[in-house]
């Protein structure tokens, strides 16, 4: 991604969820979803390419649940009401930990959305290798039953095939900058 000009701050790209060029439009494409659409309280990962998501989450009047960091926290729950005009800033790691509130509490939620080294068409996908992503989404899933996961990356990062364990959690809906795919194992 580095090499051809796809790959943005922070780099390098190794040993996290790469941003990209192509992450706000990622953002609006997921914006699609009727998923989306319906929820009120959407989950987003920390990770630099997913920002702009939660940005889009506050500005749409949504409430943004999201993982601090190596779950050091646990979870900041960040409201619309409190970040109008400030989205952008209360979208970043900073500025959601001065918005919002530290809970492992949070309000039932229907949307899930993580970031992802790489993903295949059977929804299997690769994090940063720290089993972070996948512990936020089967706390989510224990807490409150199936709730649909979809991953933001750039279309390269749309592999033929991803090696999972039965560890990883799967993800049902791949948004890239051009298109929307539904996970084999969303059609199950």
């Amino acid at each position: 991604m580095e090499k051809t000009g796809i790959a943005r701050f922070p780099k390098p790209v190794f040993h996290r969820i790469p941003n990209f060029v192509g992450a706000e439009k990622a953002s609006q494409k997921l914006r699609e979803l009727p998923e989306y659409k319906a929820t009120k309280i959407v989950f987003c990962s920390p990770d630099s390419p997913q920002r702009p998501v939660r940005e889009m989450i506050l500005k749409d009047g949504k409430t943004l649940v999201m993982a601090t960091p190596r779950l050091k926290h646990g979870f900041l729950v960040v409201t619309p009401e409190t970040t109008t005009g400030k989205e952008r800033f209360a979208s970043t790691i900073k500025g959601a930990f001065k918005f919002g509130k530290e809970t492992t509490a949070f309000p039932k939620l229907c949307l899930i959305v993580t970031g992802s080294v790489a993903v295949d068409k059977d929804g299997n996908r690769l994090g940063k290798g720290r089993g972070y992503g996948d512990r936020e989404v089967k706390m989510i899933k224990e807490k409150f039953g199936k709730v649909p996961v979809a991953t933001t990356v750039y279309d390269v990062q749309l592999v033929e095939y991803a090696p999972s364990t039965p560890y990883d959690e799967k993800v049902d809906i791949i948004v890239t900058p051009t298109k929307i795919i539904r996970t084999k194992y969303n059609k199950r």
